[in-house]
């Protein structure tokens, strides 16, 4: 049986209340050093009025005085409120005791147990001196007015810091959800550029197969619409993807060009950013291509574990042929950008101009969860 959100929500606040106040009442309730029970009634009476004066004070302390003075850095006129409350409550505390004869009142409860012990003979009746009177500054009134006061300020502090720190961590979930946004919405007009432009020359060679990419490019696209808005999509339908790219690109190559493409079998499903490895299959494409000679496209996605990914990507060089988005290109530092907000320390990228082997080569290795 699960509890209710709104106990879920207000329980803490209610039990760190209910100490603080136990802590006070426990106080209160001492009896003076020496004082034999049972105490007197006018005692309990003037305990229980502290104890209502400093309810009032610690509450008007936590959601009027510090909110309105201390947090604003009014904190000379916060200290002369927060000594004048200390004040006002030793004052009640030693009118009550005059009004209502309690130090008479324990004196005399001291001297009945006295004359009731067998043990002693029977005293005269005491009178309070001169030197008894109350004191204004009572030393146990004093420190428990001065920590009730100091836990409403400290409590106060406290909730206005996680206040503080969940309207930060609100704000920044807000900014980095927009930035994602836009950075995929950078990212699709991005690839679906290249896409059209590819289809648009294969139009001119083979109306079939022109057909053909048409169709697997919609395919793509209901991709596009239905996983990139999500946070996550699956790692199989990410590879799918990849895939279909991949075959669409392979439809206006030549015999000239070798791609190859490798996938982990089994695959261990994972959740993952949408369209996050493409762009660095798109680059190769993009660059990994001569207008004349051999070339070869090299694509592996590995997994070392299940919650560990490995894509690799090689592609022939060419001299004087562009650089990672170079030209305008925007997919691989948007997708770099992209890897900082939403794996920050969980992945690795690896980027080498120029492999003995005359490629271009780039190494993601990216932990999952």
């Amino acid at each position: 049986m699960s509890l209710p959100p709104f106990f879920l929500r207000y329980a803490p606040t209610v039990l760190l209340h209910a100490l603080i106040w136990g802590l006070v009442g426990v106080l209160l309730s001492l009896p003076p050093p020496g004082q034999p029970a049972p105490l007197p009634s006018a005692f309990w009476l003037k305990q229980g009025v502290v104890f209502g004066v400093l309810v009032a004070a610690f509450y008007a302390n936590v959601l009027v005085v510090a909110p309105r003075l201390l947090y604003r850095r009014r904190v000379l006129l916060y200290l002369a409120l927060f000594a004048g409350a200390t004040l006002l409550t030793l004052a009640v505390h030693q009118q009550l005791e005059e009004r209502l004869r309690v130090p008479e009142l324990l004196a005399q409860a001291r001297e009945d147990a006295l004359n009731v012990n067998p043990w002693c003979a029977p005293r005269p009746h005491m009178q309070l001196g001169p030197g008894e009177e109350p004191a204004l500054f009572n030393p146990g009134i004093l420190l428990i007015t001065l920590l009730t006061l100091g836990l409403g300020t400290g409590l106060t502090a406290v909730q206005k810091g996680q206040r503080d720190a969940q309207s930060r961590q609100l704000l920044e979930q807000a900014r980095m959800a927009t930035e994602l946004s836009l950075l995929k919405a950078q990212i699709n007009p991005h690839f679906f550029f290249n896409t059209l432009n590819n289809i648009y020359s294969l139009t001119l060679i083979d109306g079939d197969q022109a057909r053909a990419a048409l169709h697997q490019l919609s395919r793509m696209m209901r991709y596009v619409l239905y996983e990139t808005p999500a946070d996550t999509t699956l790692l199989s339908q990410e590879i799918t993807f990849v895939r279909d790219y991949i075959d669409l690109m392979h439809l206006r190559l030549t015999d000239e060009v070798t791609v190859t493409f490798e996938v982990p079998e089994p695959l261990h499903n994972a959740p993952i950013a949408p369209m996050l490895l493409l762009p660095y299959v798109e680059n190769a494409f993009k660059h990994g291509i001569g207008s004349d000679g051999n070339s070869h496209i090299y694509v592996a996605i590995r997994q070392p574990t299940e919650q560990t990914l490995e894509l690799e990507v090689r592609n022939s060089l060419f001299p004087k042929q562009a650089t990672l988005d170079e030209g305008g290109g925007i997919g691989l530092t948007n997708t770099l950008r992209r890897l900082e907000v939403l794996y920050p320390n969980r992945y690795s990228l690896t980027v080498t101009e120029r492999t003995p082997d005359n490629e271009y080569r780039v190494l993601l290795t990216l932990t999952l969860l």
